[in-house]
This record gives C-alpha cells, structure tokens and sequence, in this order.
C-alpha cells in the first residue's frame, strides 16, 4: 500500500490524493459507506459500485460475533464472503466496545464485554483484534483503541490515551498478511494538549496512513474543528488522514479544510431508511406530507438510479408504506450524494479554489 499526494490547496491546506491497494486505487478525499455485516445494508456490491465508492468500512465486532472470523478466511476472506472486489477498511472493534458501556469492562490488557446477540462473555485484546481482521483480510486494519465520551475529566482522557498508545504498541507487533496496512488512532478526547500528546507518540506507528478517532461522539462541531487545527499540522503529509465516523455534508468540507482525506459513517444509509435524503441544502424529508404529489426526483442534478427513474412522490409512498424499496432508493441517492460531493471537492482543490467552494457550499447547505 501506498499514498500518493497529487496536489495541495495553496490557502487551505486541503489536498487530493491517490491511495494504492491491491484491491484496487482510491481517489481522495473519499466517502466510505459503511457495510457493518459485511453489507451496505440493503444494497448489492453492485448497486454500491454504480454510486463511486472505492472503498467500504466493514465492522470488526460484528463479524467476530456473527458468522465468524474462522469462518470468512474459510470462505476466501472478506472480499470474497461478500463479493466486492474493491478496498475494505475494517475497524478494530474498539468503538462497539465504548458503545456497550453497561455491557463491557475495559483493563490494560483489553475489553471484556458481553454479545448483544446472547450475552454471552467475550474478551478483546490488541492481538485478539488483529488476529481477528488479519482473517477478514481487509486491505486496512484499524488499530484497537480506547474511545471516550466528550464529557470526561482531562485525567480520565489522558489514561485512556496512555491505554490506546500501549495497546497500539502490542498491536504493532503483530504480523498481518502481505496486503494489509494497520492505521494506528489518535485519541485524547477534547482536550489540546492531549490530542498533541497524542499524535505526536502516534506518528512513529503510522507506515501508510493514520487515523483520528473519539470525534463526533457528542461533542460540538466547533470543538471538532478545535481539535482537528491542532492536529492539521502534526500529520505525516505524505500518508491519508482518516476522520472516524464523520458522514455529514457540512463536517467533510470542513474536515478537508483541515487536512482530512478519509471518511466514513453510518448516516447515508440510516436516514434512508427513515425517510431522509442528502441534499445540497442539508436534509429533505421525504417522508413529509408536502411530497406527497411531488413528481420531480430527489435532485434534479442528481445522476444516481433514484434520481433518473422515481420522482418524490412514489418514493414517499414506499417509506410510507414501509416498503423496502423506498430505503433502498434513498440509500442509493444517499451515498451517491457523498461520492459526488467528494469528487466535486476534489476538483475544486486541483483548480486552487477550494476556500471559495467551501464558503459557497456551506452557505447553501446553512441556509
């Protein structure tokens, strides 16, 4: 794997890259949709193909608990299991661990925490998780840390960041397959100090990419920002940057004025199924009444196989009518959306005008 750096916007530091895989070559800044089981939910390999995604965020925990690690290299591995022939980015389990509060007990030697298929017992050390996704064999392996809520004490921040650099050390030693990369994660919570500590012990770690974790838990955009100026300058320029579970329009043109090329989150298609679509201007409720006898698309700008063959009024009767094809079709207009964004980001970096495109986007998705 590596990370090729094509150009660098002059007054915002945002850059466009291309990053090498041997599942094939990513564009960045880029959205990653995220295939919790091993599938976007609702969607075929091939319909998440058609939308411009390159790469998917599968989900460690998950997979370990149900069919198996054992059981997908048995099957050729994870790209195979599921039939995509692109990238895949597997997190390492650690922020399912921080999301089973009142069902887990995390030590320096790692998580223990119970299934919330069956509650049965499980434990998760930095090796455990690596063993874990070097047998999923996904192109890049996140590395097991300690997330933390926003509204902790500095102390309690600082041992969970002492925690996740002596877990990154252990996971560092274990040997993945050939064509894997692990992406070690800085932590720190809110606080600038930390988050400085923090990089500055990641950085020796990272070989071909790094990550930012333990943002957008809670906390407010304007102390995200906080936390990623910090960080902007303390980043190998020569390796991604990868914001962990950030999929808001607003958050990535922010996050890329501040040095980010790697996104992912679980919103596009989690709002589809709910009745919401991405727009320019934020967020459309497709499932309101005033769409009810509204026959334009989605976006009339719009390329994706929603946009071109339904119109708002049927896709608000499906959702309405709890039809699995409404989520599908705002899934797929969802992710769409997020790819198109990313590639218009892109080209308004190669062409020096990013600051202005940023400041005309976030006017009209703000207003």
């Amino acid at each position: 794997m590596r990370f090729e750096l094509i150009h660098e916007d002059k007054k915002t530091g945002a850059r466009v890259g291309k990053l090498y895989t041997d599942h094939g070559v990513i564009d960045t800044p880029c959205f990653m949709p995220v295939g919790t089981k091993a599938t976007v939910k609702g969607l075929s390999p091939e319909e998440v193909h058609e939308t411009g995604a390159q790469i998917l965020l599968s989900n460690t925990y998950h997979l370990y608990l149900r069919p198996g690690h054992e059981l997908i290299e048995r099957a050729g591995g994870l790209h195979k299991f599921m039939n995509w022939d692109g990238a895949i980015l597997t997190d390492s389990g650690g922020f399912q661990v921080f999301s089973l509060s009142s069902l887990r007990k995390i030590t320096d030697d790692g998580a223990e925490f119970n299934s919330f298929i069956d509650g049965s017992k499980h434990f998760f050390s930095p090796e455990k998780s690596m063993e874990v996704q070097r047998a999923l064999g996904s192109d890049i392996v996140m590395a097991f840390d300690e997330c933390t809520p926003p509204d902790i004490t500095h102390e309690k921040a600082r041992d969970a960041m002492e925690r996740t650099l002596k877990w990154l050390d252990r996971c560092s030693k274990v040997e993945l397959k050939p064509h894997q990369t692990l992406f070690p994660i800085v932590q720190g919570n809110v606080f600038p100090d930390l988050r400085r500590e923090s990089a500055e012990r990641t950085v020796p770690y990272a070989k071909c990419g790094i990550a930012i974790g333990g943002l957008s838990v809670g906390e407010s955009a304007e102390t995200m920002y906080e936390m990623l100026d910090v960080l902007q300058p303390l980043l190998p320029k020569d390796q991604p940057h990868y914001l962990m579970g950030v999929g808001t329009a607003d958050y990535i043109v922010e996050g890329v004025a501040r040095g980010i090329d790697m996104f992912d989150c679980v919103l596009p298609t989690r709002i589809a199924r709910n009745g919401s679509a991405m727009v320019k201007e934020g967020f459309m409720t497709i499932r309101n009444a005033p769409y009810a006898e509204d026959f334009t698309p989605i976006d009339s700008t719009c390329d994706c196989y929603a946009c071109k063959n339904y119109t708002r009024a049927y896709i608000r009767h499906l959702i309405k009518s709890d039809e699995i094809m409404g989520g599908r079709l705002l899934s797929i207009h969802n992710i769409r959306f997020l790819e198109r964004l990313a590639a218009d980001i892109r080209q308004a970096i190669l062409e020096d005008r990013y600051d202005e495109f940023r400041k005309s986007f976030m006017a009209q998705y703000i207003g």
